[in-house]
């Protein structure tokens, strides 16, 4: 494939999409604002944790088919993989996007592919061709491609972290364009490395797809939430029970845990009710669900240490999903948080096997410590199972003898 691609963001999903290209045999530039992921993508480094990723990258770069930039070359192809955060009232924050698409605009010429990936609210891939005819009026968008015609499409990630590299492979995509044209061209674009069906359709319902998905899960989470507390009122172990339950051939519930995090499930959600703000009422209400499960969780801790002058909480897990060091909305880094303004008092012992300081949230309590997992479980009076990671499940859990233990997860029922 002769085509020159950029891929705009070289964070969890723009450097694994860029590396298994390279890997395909596709000259790719990375472009991102970070001087420390420029350095490490160009050193054949990867700066966060994903399985199998390294690999990809540092044979790209070996063979001159990947390096970074902080500056938007001429291309081909431009893949915009930032990130969309939610502002105030949970209303998506495209700036990103528009800063992106901004470095793209004045290296067009005609005859480009922009693909939109950054998971996005209705309107979202509409709103980047508008910005592009808005400052070069000479291009066009038509349906019936010529010489000046940009095609925009959009085709949003549907990995997990930690089976990034797998699933980008073995996963079916939607492709979205705002022609048919250019949704033609994305597809063939992602059959480079994409061995699944890609389905093809307008742009909008692909950004729709894409919230759907995330939606559906987090419903169906806040179902388990909710019954983890309802659960522990009537003295059931929620765990048993929803495996009890999934022995229906047709229910299959998730599991509970201490909030949801994550860019996808914590955020997509707030783009549909912030689109149908009448409509979304069982969306809006998993959202809330979810939200308020680590002020529950901090409330039994708070009860666990209630009479203890100095008392000391080790927080398992600040990651928001086992075996990874992606903190992004983790309720589990909130909560440690929390318990460390709400114990000024007392100490708590923060462990997480992915990292080797603590994140900037982090930072300033002179109460809360990175600390390894056996030695913050030995000083605790309370150990809260944030994330089940690895590390934790292999425990000897003769360690937690005489400890006030909050099993969020449930990986030490038996």
């Amino acid at each position: 494939m002769g085509q020159r691609v950029v891929v705009i963001g070289l964070g969890y999903i723009g450097l694994p999409t860029a590396a298994i290209l390279a890997s395909n045999g596709v000259g790719v530039v990375g472009v991102d604002v970070s001087d420390r992921h420029v350095d490490a993508v160009n050193r054949g480094e990867v700066p966060f944790v994903e399985p199998d990723l390294g690999i990809h990258v540092a044979g790209a770069v070996s063979r001159g088919l990947l390096s970074a930039q902080k500056d938007t070359p001429k291309a081909d192809v431009y893949i915009i993989a930032v990130p969309t955060p939610f502002k105030d009232g949970h209303e998506a924050d495209l700036s990103y996007i528009d800063a992106a698409t901004d470095g793209i605009i004045p290296q067009l010429s005609g005859g480009e592919l922009v693909i939109l990936e950054s998971t996005s609210p209705p309107g979202a891939t509409e709103r980047v061709g508008q910005r592009i005819l808005a400052a070069r009026p000479e291009l066009n968008l038509n349906a019936e491609p010529d010489a000046m015609t940009v095609d925009v499409a959009h085709c949003p990630e549907r990995v997990l972290p930690g089976r990034v590299m797998v699933e980008l492979v073995e996963n079916d995509r939607i492709v979205g364009g705002l022609t048919s044209h250019a949704a033609q061209r994305a597809k063939e674009l992602y059959e480079v490395f994409c061995h699944a069906d890609i389905f093809l359709t307008d742009a909008t319902t692909a950004e729709m797809a894409k919230l759907t998905e995330n939606s559906f899960r987090d419903v169906n989470i806040a179902f388990a939430n909710e019954l983890s507390i309802i659960s522990e009122r009537l003295g059931i172990d929620v765990f048993e029970l929803i495996e009890l339950a999934n022995k229906h051939p047709r229910v299959n519930i998730l599991q509970p845990g201490p909030g949801v995090g994550g860019h996808c499930i914590a955020v997509d959600p707030w783009f549909i009710v912030s689109a149908a703000t009448e409509q979304a009422r069982l969306i809006r209400t998993a959202r809330e669900v979810n939200d308020a499960k680590p002020q529950y969780v901090i409330s039994k801790v708070l009860e666990a240490a209630e009479g203890k002058d100095s008392p000391v909480v080790a927080a398992l897990g600040l990651a928001f999903k086992p075996d990874i060091d992606d903190m992004r909305e983790s309720p589990a880094l909130d909560i440690t948080r929390l318990l460390a303004e709400a114990l000024p008092q007392g100490k708590v012992l923060a462990v997480e096997p992915n990292v080797t300081e603590l994140p900037a949230k982090l930072a300033g309590h002179t109460n809360l410590v990175l600390t390894p997992v056996h030695d913050a479980i030995t000083a605790a009076d309370v150990v809260v199972l944030l994330v089940d990671h690895k590390e934790f499940k292999a425990m000897d859990t003769t360690t937690l003898d005489g400890k006030h233990v909050i099993d969020t997860r449930g990986i030490w029922r038996n």
